[in-house]
């Protein structure tokens, strides 16, 4: 369930929760993890916030009783809670009700607590530092308390007892994680121990009966409880699945989850159940898949008995065989006898060796030994083909077609918006309405185009006309002028009239607008554009 839980975090939060173990990676780490174990102790003693002050007195409870617990100085001690505040594993608050006198008003008074995060990724370092090897195991015991509690579960959710379902779904689920970070840890270990017994074959030897009893003692129980287990998930499920889940999920004492929340999460932690002891169309089980990783792991230890056996009986492991070696080119006559036994033991001389001239041809003297020069870089082409590297023939060019087309799309809509605003112009004109952002663009995209036609002729301004996608304007030299009024403030042509046709009819629909001009009589300024 963490697991799945994980997997819906994006890069961005990944990023922050690291950024809670920054704390481990400083040079003074240990000094930090003693502040946080000082903060919990407080926390301990029900007092949340805690001041620096404090912090120290308790640091100096624990170096009493721990010769390893730091010393740390009053002034440094703030600088690294600030330091821990700054990664989000304590928050910082400002106490100006800590200050007894006005000097220590003056400076900051500031408090500490763990945040949530903070505290939980504490306790992961602390879990990680006090785990012991010796604490694995495979819990045999655990199949007849999880059958228990499936039968006890099936009847209260028959009977109605809603206590009762939350007390022993919530107990399932505690058993189910728990047996999953056992059987982690477990085969973690045996893979550690099986990687390592040549340097530890004695301790291999003295625990193998114990290891091996272990496992066959689980796989029995396993194998004996697997069935009686499946039939129990599907009891409880044929009391009612959804009922089951909507009495857990109401009886649930989560403030800060509402209940649709709750139901999820318990849906969730049931199939984790079901997944661990029910089959499903054949699919293999979790417990069905421990069951086949544990007696790999039996064959691995028997294996590995057999081989340590063999070697001790006969006296040569692979340490003897290094010793014997070392013997034997110790005794040579000189080095290239020493060189041969060597090549000849570790079969150095099938080798391929690759060599290429380095940038800097005079920085070497080409006495100087491989082993005191330089290496060079050697693409891996020609390391493991003996083939010089090539470009290679060109890569397609990748077409995005949903990109091509989303753009497209794009464009045609834009252009239908333009046809339909350039229609509006011409059928409704540019006066005694407000044109909207569209109009707007269309209107002054055609009066740029008119304004750089224009000439002068005899000292008067002449007329001007523009034209764009079959749409006509035309300013024409007027005493009155016109304003044009859009969602975005008033348009004034002082000295012109504006006239809009349509290029396909010509003169004809040419849509004189006298009257927007009669509105703005008098107006003789200079083009401007102005509010509303």
């Amino acid at each position: 369930m963490a697991e799945r839980r994980t997997l819906d975090l994006d890069a961005l939060a990944v990023s922050d929760r690291f950024r809670l173990f920054n704390f481990t990676r400083r040079d003074d780490h240990v000094t930090y993890l003693w502040i946080l174990r000082a903060v919990d102790r407080l926390r301990e003693v029900h007092q949340v916030q805690v001041g620096a002050d404090e912090v120290a007195a308790t640091l100096r409870e624990l170096s009493a009783a721990h010769a390893e617990a730091p010393e740390i100085p009053a002034q440094g001690l703030r600088h690294r809670l600030d330091e821990l505040a700054a990664d989000g594993v304590v928050h910082r608050f400002d106490d100006a009700s800590r200050a007894g006198t006005l000097a220590r008003y003056r400076n900051r008074q500031s408090v500490y607590q763990f945040s949530e995060l903070g505290y939980r990724a504490y306790h992961a370092v602390e879990n990680l530092l006090g785990a012991r090897a010796e604490d694995v195991n495979l819990s045999r015991l655990v199949f007849s308390d999880v059958l228990e509690d499936l039968g006890a579960l099936a009847e209260a959710n028959r009977t109605g007892r809603v206590e009762d379902v939350y007390r022993r779904l919530s107990r399932l689920d505690a058993v189910m994680e728990d047996m999953g970070r056992r059987s982690a840890q477990f085969h973690v270990t045996l893979g550690e121990i099986l990687r390592s017994t040549e340097a530890s074959s004695e301790v291999f030897l003295r625990h193998k009966n114990a290891l091996l009893v272990h496992m066959s003692d689980f796989m029995a129980e396993l194998d004996r409880y697997l069935p009686r287990l499946d039939r129990a998930v599907h009891e409880v499920e044929a009391t009612g699945l959804s009922t089951l889940l909507s009495r857990a999920a109401d009886v649930d004492e989560r403030l800060f989850m509402d209940r649709t929340e709750r139901l999820e999460d318990w849906s969730r932690r049931w199939w984790a159940v079901r997944a661990w002891f029910a089959s499903e169309s054949g699919a293999p089980t979790r417990a069905a898949e421990l069951g086949r990783a544990t007696r790999s792991a039996v064959s691995g230890v028997v294996a590995l008995l057999r081989q340590i056996t063999e070697a001790q009986r006969g006296g040569v492991n692979r340490s003897t065989q290094l010793r014997h070696l070392a013997a034997w080119v110790f005794d040579t006559p000189d080095d290239g006898a020493a060189h041969a036994l060597m090549g000849a033991a570790f079969n150095t001389r099938s080798a391929r060796h690759l060599g290429a001239a380095h940038e800097d041809g005079d920085e070497f003297a080409p006495t100087d030994s491989w082993h005191d020069a330089a290496g060079v870089e050697v693409s891996v082409t020609l390391f493991r083909s003996d083939r010089s590297p090539t470009h290679g023939v060109p890569k397609p060019v990748r077409r995005d077609t949903g990109a091509r087309s989303e753009l497209r799309r794009r464009q045609t809509e834009d252009r239908e918006a333009e046809r339909a605003s350039a229609t509006r112009l011409v059928q409704e004109g540019a006066h005694h309405r407000v044109l909207d952002d569209s109009d707007t663009k269309v209107l002054l995209r055609l009066v740029t185009k008119a304004l750089e036609s224009r000439s002068v002729v005899a000292g008067r301004m002449s007329s001007a006309t523009g034209d764009d996608a079959g749409t006509l304007v035309k300013l024409v030299p007027s005493d009155r002028g016109s304003t044009v009024r859009t969602s975005r403030g008033s348009l004034h042509l002082p000295g012109f009239r504006l006239e809009l046709a349509s290029r396909a009819r010509g003169a004809r629909s040419t849509r004189r607008s006298t009257r927007g001009a009669d509105s703005t009589r008098g107006d003789q300024s200079t083009p401007t554009r102005k509010g509303d």
